[in-house]
């Protein structure tokens, strides 16, 4: 299972891409609309965002991507580090918040009898 996820796979995209069309290209479109060098938020921003996003996901395909653009963009390792925590916090507020949601649901279900 060492090679279940490769970087490899980045390379079937176009294939991919062949299978549904339609689809695939409006999503590439839309992606590449994200990833502009001239929008508001700088490319190095983007990228510690998309990086953030990729942690929170667990994709690792996209960690491997937005790793390497962060890197080009000029992001530092220290940078990298305090967005992949400020993930990991807002991931474990997430939690904690649907924790709350949990605890006036299980109320609700417990009157209901």
């Amino acid at each position: 299972m060492a090679d279940y996820q490769t970087p490899e796979d980045l390379k079937s995209i176009p294939a991919f891409v062949v299978l549904a069309p339609v689809e695939a290209n409006a999503f590439l479109a839309f992606n590449h609309a994200v990833e502009r060098k001239d929008g508001l938020i700088p490319p190095k921003y983007r990228e510690l965002i998309s990086l953030a996003v990729a942690l929170t996901t667990q994709c690792a395909y996209c960690l491997d991507v937005h790793t390497a653009q962060a890197a080009k963009a000029g992001a530092t390792r220290e940078e990298v580090a305090e967005a992949s925590l400020i993930a990991a916090a807002v991931r474990a507020g997430g939690t904690l918040g649907h924790a709350l949601l949990a605890q006036r649901l299980f109320a609700r279900h417990k009157e209901a009898g």
